[in-house]
This record gives C-alpha cells, sequence and structure tokens, in this order.
C-alpha cells in the first residue's frame, strides 16, 4: 500500500468498527470509541491521552511532533444522535449498498472521523514532507452541548494554529457556522377555578400575549440580521408547557425560546435583547415573566475570513477532488468550529456525506466522498505546515 494514499479497505473497516459501538447522546457513552481510536493513532506513533469531563465522557487528544512549525489539528466528534426507529436495516451495522455506506453516523460524524485518522496516518508516515505539530482532537457530547470541545479548550495546554473540523459538507468548504441560545422562559398567573377563571390569572394567554411579540421581534428585527454565508437570524418558539390540572387556571406557563445567531451578534447583547422584550410583554399587557435558565447548547456564532490561508487551503484542496463549487460556504446550525476559534485558532469545516441525511433513519455516506475526505484532510494540513 502506498503511505501517500489512503487505504480504502482499512477505512470500511475502521467505519465499521466505530459504527458498531453504539454512541447515542443521550448518555453518549464515548469510552470505548475513544479507547479503540487510541489504539489507531498509538499504532502509527502518535502520542496518546484520553480525559474525561464527566465518566464515560471521554475525549481522544492525539499529538505528533515532528520539528518546528505551527501546530495543526483535526477535531470532530465522538457521539451521535439516538438511531430511532425507520431503518432498513441494524443502524450499528455498517452495510454496503450502491456506493454508499449506512450506519448511524456514517456521515455524521463517524465518517469524518475514520477519515481524519486515515490522513493522519499517511501523514505520520511521511514526516518528511511536513514540519510542526499534528493533532488529532475527537471528542464527546458534541450533539446535545459541545461539553466535550468546551473541556478541552478550557484545559488546552498550548495554542493551537490551524483546525480543521469533520462534518457533512458533501467535502466542501464551510468557513462560518450560526449559534444558539435557548431562554427558558417562565410566564406567571394567578391559578382559579376554571369555572371562574375572572378570580385568577391564565399563565397560558399570558405566554400567548408574549409569544406574539416573539413572532414580531423575529419577522421584523431579528431576521433582518443577514450574513453572507449563514443568511439570517431567527427568534422561534420550540416547546410549551402549562397547567397542572383539567379544571384549574395555570398560574404557570414556560416556553422554550430558539435564538440563531449569525458571526457579527454579540451573545451578551443578544441575551440583554431578549431581556428587554420580556420586559416590553410587561409593559404592552402586564405579562409577568422571566428567563429560569439559557439550556446548554453547542455554543455562538463564528467564522474564519475568507482570505485566511486555511480557507484557502480547503478550497484547493477540495478542488483537487474535482469540486466544480468548493465553497466557502456557511453552516445554518451549529459545530465546535467556535471553541476552537476561542483559542485563537483558524478553522474550517470539511467532511464527507450530507446534512440532508444526518440525525435521519438510513443515514449513509457516499464510499467516493468518504475516501476522497482522507485526501483532502491530508492535503490541507500539508499546505499549512510545509517543510523547509
Amino acid at each position: 500500500m502506498n503511505p501517500s494514499s489512503p487505504d480504502i479497505s482499512r477505512m470500511k473497516r475502521d467505519l465499521a468498527a466505530l459504527v458498531a459501538i453504539n454512541t447515542e447522546n443521550p448518555p453518549g457513552r464515548e469510552r470505548e470509541a475513544a479507547e479503540l481510536i487510541s489504539v489507531w493513532l498509538q499504532e502509527a506513533g502518535f502520542d496518546l491521552s484520553l480525559s474525561e469531563y464527566a465518566p464515560g465522557r471521554t475525549n481522544v487528544i492525539a499529538r505528533l511532533e515532528n520539528g518546528a512549525g505551527p501546530c495543526f489539528a483535526f477535531n470532530t466528534h465522538i457521539d451521535v444522535v439516538p438511531a430511532g426507529t425507520g431503518w432498513s436495516q441494524d443502524p450499528f451495522t455498517l452495510t454496503e449498498r450502491d456506493g454508499k455506506l449506512f450506519g448511524r453516523g456514517a456521515c455524521d460524524a463517524k465518517g469524518p472521523l475514520v477519515a481524519m485518522v486515515e490522513a493522519m496516518r499517511m501523514l505520520a508516515s511521511r514526516p518528511q514532507s511536513w514540519s510542526g505539530t499534528l493533532m488529532g482532537i475527537f471528542v464527546a457530547d458534541e450533539e446535545v452541548a459541545s461539553e466535550g470541545a468546551k473541556f478541552y479548550v478550557r484545559e488546552a495546554p498550548a495554542k493551537i494554529d490551524f483546525a480543521v473540523i469533520g462534518e457533512p459538507t458533501s467535502n466542501t468548504t464551510y468557513s462560518a457556522h450560526k449559534g444558539s441560545l435557548r431562554p427558558l422562559v417562565r410566564v406567571h398567573g394567578v391559578t382559579a377555578h376554571s369555572g371562574t377563571p375572572e378570580l385568577g390569572e391564565n399563565a397560558i394567554f399570558r405566554a400567548a400575549q408574549l409569544l406574539g411579540l416573539v413572532e414580531q421581534q423575529h419577522e421584523h428585527s431579528v431576521r433582518c440580521r443577514c450574513h453572507p454565508l449563514v443568511g439570517s437570524a431567527s427568534l422561534t418558539v420550540t416547546r410549551i408547557s402549562g397547567g397542572h390540572a383539567d379544571n384549574v387556571l395555570p398560574d404557570s406557563c414556560e416556553l422554550l425560546l430558539d435564538r440563531r445567531m449569525v458571526p457579527g451578534e454579540d451573545e451578551e447583547q443578544v441575551k440583554q435583547e431578549l431581556r428587554d422584550l420580556l420586559a416590553l410583554a410587561q409593559d404592552k399587557f402586564g405579562v409577568r415573566s422571566e428567563i429560569v435558565t439559557f439550556k446548554p447548547t453547542t455554543g455562538g456564532a463564528t467564522e474564519t475570513a475568507v482570505d485566511e490561508a486555511i480557507v484557502q487551503a480547503g478550497l484547493d484542496a477540495c478542488r483537487a477532488q474535482g469540486l466544480d463549487e468548493p465553497g466557502p460556504f456557511g453552516f445554518q446550525g451549529g459545530c465546535d468550529l467556535v471553541h476552537f476559534r476561542s483559542l485563537g485558532t483558524k478553522g474550517i469545516v470539511i467532511g464527507p456525506g450530507s446534512l440532508s441525511v444526518a440525525h435521519k433513519p438510513d443515514e449513509f455516506v457516499p464510499v467516493d466522498e468518504f475516501i476522497a475526505a482522507s485526501d483532502i484532510y491530508r492535503d490541507v494540513a500539508l499546505k499549512m505546515m510545509p517543510r523547509g
């Protein structure tokens, strides 16, 4: 096998082994998969460490120092969303048909992870072709709240200059993504017998008045904030809960709001705007409400400037694989890039497979994209860690 070319059979075996380990989040249970990834990279010559932010919630940190130069990292996540129902086959048995590999995590993000491992093997086998420090940082919990990436960043021992994040992008280059805030809002009322509602204050009616203002805020203000790569910001409601008996006026109603931010928006300012919206509801309608908490999310919005070398390296590597429109594009959702950006890291997002099949039954990654991704990852690293 040519050490500068991917070993296709090995990649398929590795993906099958990783898919077979159930890392559904919740609850995660990434430890077993992390140990397997560690074995692969240790065999390739990397120094390995495992770190846990909670029992069984395990990050893999691989490092290979090869002379002077920048620190370059590959990152993606080990967890997957719950498999759910509706599959044509066992979601934890990798199945190949019609040029596709099916299984939970095949594209989000165990396929990108295996392609990154293969790229790291190719780079490790040719140390004369690059100079610097090569890392693999494979984390727990991206699907719920990015706790693995947040934990790594808090404990990060050294600066990372460049990073490629593995998510399904159909092997195109993404350089920006949205962020999210999820405030849990409690609207207050006064309980009473439902036969005499005039003696109380219906918290659900009050919540409806607040929701009217939420809709107006989205339509007339929030969605007008646009970014050329990720589109518009948004504000909506995704959950509502109120009442405790069929014949009692509810004295409280809870709303979960979802606020998607675009790069350039300040998170603290957005939080204040939400508080101001509740104050407006009180001034206008007498609605008494409060933000109980902000539920954990993957994090804020971010972008890497298009003219940065890492973005251009990603575009060049994608073009080399025959992509006529390599990007740059932007994610509507979030990912772990924002956390690495907080370290001063310049990064991009690239990976095989499509978001249109991620999180769904019969998730798959096309075989040709899966293999090509390892070449793309290798080429970006070589461009950013040149020798001499």
